[in-house]
């Protein structure tokens, strides 16, 4: 059984999508990001092999994570599920890209999309950015969103937590390039871990909530079931998929980083041309999955 009320988990969600994440508010993953810079150079300068000291580095970051969460509870029960979800703020920073291509300034949509992904951007046509911004909304629905979710569900807010410190260090060491193949190898292989799950029921919600008209739910289905493996992440093909699918588009294909091309296989079949009036319908199916997927949790808790 879920370790906080029916009225706890309303009421964090409920929070997100009201507010989103103030900048003057302490924020838990600003904490764990200070944390791990922090103490990144410690664990470098021990003798230990980088693979062990990148491995002692996670167990210390998700750790402290963990026990400062577990010390407050149950009396912060509502604003650990409010700061720990991201559905607002995902909304947010991607309606910013779309507001800058809605203004003809292709420039400030490139540079605004950078905050929120990976990939170089500075040669993106309107398309490719379009595109990259609903791929990163529909991947971080998962990480940002069901996830968290998903773990509150198994061991209430600290666990909540011990993921959200996963995620971030994923994001923050674990690439492949020089500086980070070795240390940031344990952060990289436990994210996937962490994933495997959430990425997949992503892709189910997904489903569900594309019954809604104007989307196709049982294109969902076959697009993630035939494209959702092919990505070199074992889990973001899935959430990318079954929204490619919803939508009836085609996501994926030629990404760069550093200058650096990444060939990925294409998700979806381009029924329909990427446009910026498919953004709203984006953010139909983002909010839904969300007040879905919370809502079958407090659902459990109601009969539980």
């Amino acid at each position: 059984m879920l370790a906080v009320s029916p009225a706890e988990l309303a009421a964090g969600v409920a929070l997100d999508l009201a507010l989103g994440d103030p900048t003057w508010l302490p924020h838990p993953v600003r904490g764990i990001g200070w944390l791990a810079t922090s103490t990144e150079d410690f664990w470098r300068r021990t003798s230990l092999p980088l693979r062990w000291g990148g491995l002692l580095f996670w167990t210390s970051i998700v750790g402290a994570s963990t026990a400062t969460v577990w010390m407050t509870l149950p009396w912060l029960n509502v604003y650990w599920i409010y700061a720990l979800l991201a559905c607002r703020d995902l909304d947010a920073h991607a309606s910013r890209v779309i507001d800058a291509l809605n203004q003809g300034d292709v420039p400030e949509a490139r540079r605004r999309l950078s905050w929120i992904v990976g990939r170089d951007t500075e040669t993106l046509d309107e398309q490719e950015i379009l595109r990259a911004a609903i791929e990163t909304v529909s991947e971080n629905l998962s990480d940002g969103v069901i996830a968290p979710l998903f773990y509150l569900a198994l061991g209430g807010p600290a666990a909540m937590a011990a993921y959200k410190a996963i995620n971030t260090l994923d994001s923050m060491v674990g690439y492949r390039n020089e500086r980070y193949r070795e240390f940031g190898w344990a952060s990289a292989r436990l994210d996937d871990v962490a994933n495997y799950l959430p990425s997949r029921i992503t892709a189910l919600v997904v489903w569900v909530a594309a019954l809604m008209p104007g989307f196709a739910a049982g294109r969902s289905v076959r697009v993630t079931w035939r494209d959702g493996a092919s990505q070199p992440s074992p889990n973001s093909g899935y959430p990318e998929a079954a929204f490619a699918g919803a939508l009836g588009i085609q996501l994926g294909g030629l990404n760069f980083y550093g200058g650096k091309p990444s060939p990925k296989h294409t998700l979806g079949d381009p029924c329909k041309p990427l446009e910026r009036s498919l953004y709203p319908r984006v953010r139909v199916l983002l909010y839904a999955s969300e007040l879905l997927f919370a809502g079958v949790l407090v659902g459990i808790l109601l009969w539980a």
